[in-house]
């Protein structure tokens, strides 16, 4: 499947937020996003939407000195990939996906400075968690090990408070 570019202007933080919320509701589990863009680009301010898209109701705060932060979504209704493509293929019939998130993984690789430190961190057993969604802050620093399937977004600093945000998807 083609990957598709899609852009959008944001004027305030607030937009930013509603644009990654709607976002949400494509999100699968097992589905990892890769958020790229300089210091204070508003990537955080992007994982707040999105997490609260996907049901959470609690603050959301950077993981920069804990390099993961776990976001448990009890009530998403999201289902996880695998079924989302076995039911693009025909193949789950009338039956009820059971699947959903349970967790966003909220990851930010700021911090890291060697390739060692993500073995230490243990990035794969997340990325590979079929349960799970990840959101990845810094993301160029594991790109060699992102699947291709990953959701790539670009924030771009173009005024005090407007960004432009693609999203390859």
């Amino acid at each position: 499947m083609e990957k598709v570019t899609r852009e959008f202007t944001s004027k305030s933080a607030e937009e930013t937020k509603s644009f990654a919320k709607n976002l949400a509701k494509k999100i699968k589990a097992g589905e990892i996003v890769a958020l790229y863009g300089s210091l204070g680009a508003g990537k955080t301010t992007f994982v707040q939407g999105l997490v609260a898209g996907l049901g959470y109701e609690g603050r959301v705060f950077s993981p920069t000195f804990i390099f993961v932060r776990p976001y448990k979504l009890a009530n998403s209704k999201h289902p996880p990939a695998r079924l989302r493509q076995a039911n693009r293929a025909g193949k789950t019939g009338n039956r009820k996906q059971k699947g959903k998130i349970k967790t966003l993984y909220h990851i930010d690789l700021y911090r890291v400075e060697k390739e060692t430190d993500l073995k230490t961190l243990g990035i794969e057993e997340f990325l590979a968690d079929k349960d799970a969604a990840s959101v990845i802050e810094w993301p160029e620093k594991i790109d060699k090990i992102l699947p291709k399937e990953t959701i790539k977004i670009k924030i771009e600093i173009i005024g005090e408070n407007e960004r432009r945000i693609k999203v390859d998807e």
